[in-house]
């Protein structure tokens, strides 16, 4: 992975610098330009220098030699001649001509950002909505789930990184536009799709498109993401996404930078802004060991859950199995799994589950108020529901979710 372009950062510079402004317009200008660098400039002292590094967020001259038939402009960016900011993640890449984000998918051809994700993806399944996992929204219905190739994040645990950390053109893809995947989903009485198994902020244009379609034909939509996108992009993103799994994948900022590449503040307003606009939302944190499996952080991310999105949003705890870069960690314990659950219980949250875990009680969801199992679960497929709209049939409590 190559450096931002130095010309690209020289010329942003001069820019800022050619300008009269006060000290703090310039780290504000510096930052937003994406320079992020040491620079040797009197008007700042060391102390200023040494905050701003360069980052390494792009791969320098790595775009397509042409674009090919699934490219469209991108959404959420700014250019200066021929440079550009993307302004979809938090990474907000500054490309030079020619230069390819972080996440792969975007590239900067002649001053304009495209994405290369589009009607062009590298899987599509049919699952059952509990592998999401989803398990209060359209429980043992089907979802037809699709991914293309790319990640804003570098999870070294990550399951499918062989699509997650490719480049679209480096996999085997299918051609799919989004009428035609909203099709497929009507032909095949599908009422729900998943934009899933990669990240698909990153083909955000691609999810968006079809996820108007299917709004309009009646199909839901489910978004499974790390969360890692800025504001703009996920308000308007969340007027056309019914249910969305969220990965909280740690609860400190150091742990987000070690195992993901990311940061945690980010992923915590997505949580907040999604419920807030009305999606229905499940949060996932797999504990790894000896990376996300602290418990007192796991009773901070608790309280922090209870008190920003409400006690009924669920809280899956997924149990880690040896992935990717993590070859020789072991899977979490189960005790680790069964304190977590026990914690985030303790903290006032009604619905906490174990996942990956098949056959333990803590796939079931439980009525808070009779204690009485409402849905058994055995890995993806449920046993017996026993509520009727929405209800617990024991006591009449209202469970949380979207029943129908």
């Amino acid at each position: 992975m190559a450096k931002l372009g130095k010309t690209v950062v020289e010329r942003h510079v001069e820019r800022i610098l050619n300008k009269r402004m006060t000290r703090k317009e310039f780290i504000k200008k510096a930052i937003i330009a994406g320079c992020g660098v040491a620079l040797a400039v009197n008007a700042l002292d060391s102390m200023i220098l040494n905050r701003f590094k360069i980052t390494d967020f792009s791969f320098r001259n790595d775009a397509p030699r042409q674009l090919w038939k699934w490219s469209r402009e991108a959404d959420y960016y700014d250019s200066f001649g021929n440079d550009v900011h993307c302004k979809l993640c938090p990474h907000e890449c500054v490309l030079g001509n020619n230069d390819r984000g972080f996440c792969r998918t975007r590239v900067n051809k002649d001053g304009k950002l495209y994405t290369i994700a589009y009607g062009n993806p590298c899987a599509i399944n049919i699952d059952p909505i509990e592998k999401k996992p989803l398990f209060h929204f359209l429980p043992t219905t089907r979802i037809l789930s699709i991914a293309t190739a790319g990640c804003n994040l570098r999870c070294l645990n990550c399951q499918n990184w062989d699509i997650s950390q490719e480049r679209p053109e480096d996999t085997r893809n299918y051609d799919a536009m989004p009428d035609s995947v909203v099709q497929e989903a009507i032909t095949q009485g599908i009422p729900s799709i998943a934009y899933t198994y990669s990240e698909p902020n990153v083909w955000y244009e691609y999810m968006i498109d079809t996820a108007k379609i299917a709004k309009q034909n009646g199909i839901r939509n489910v978004w499974v993401t790390a969360g890692y996108i800025n504001q703009k992009p996920l308000v308007e993103l969340c007027k056309y996404v019914d249910a969305g799994n969220i990965d909280l994948k740690a609860f400190s900022d150091k742990t987000y930078h070690d195992l993901c590449a990311g940061t945690l503040k980010p992923v915590l307003e997505t949580l907040r802004t999604a419920v807030k606009e009305g999606m229905w939302v499940e949060v996932t944190n797999l504990v790894v060991p000896n990376h996300s499996d602290n418990l007192e952080e796991i009773r901070e991310m608790a309280k922090w859950h209870k008190k920003n999105l409400g006690p009924d949003v669920p809280l899956h705890f997924s149990r880690f199995h040896s992935a990717y870069k993590l070859t020789l960690v072991s899977p979490t314990p189960l005790r680790t799994l069964e304190e977590a659950r026990r914690i985030a219980m303790d903290e006032g949250l009604n619905y906490v589950y174990i996942g990956n875990v098949p056959g333990s009680e803590g796939d079931n969801t439980i009525c808070p108020k009779c204690s009485e199992i409402v849905i058994r679960r055995e890995g993806y497929s449920v046993d017996f529901m026993n509520f009727e709209n929405g209800k617990c049939k024991k006591c009449g409590n209202q469970i949380a979710g979207v029943w129908q």
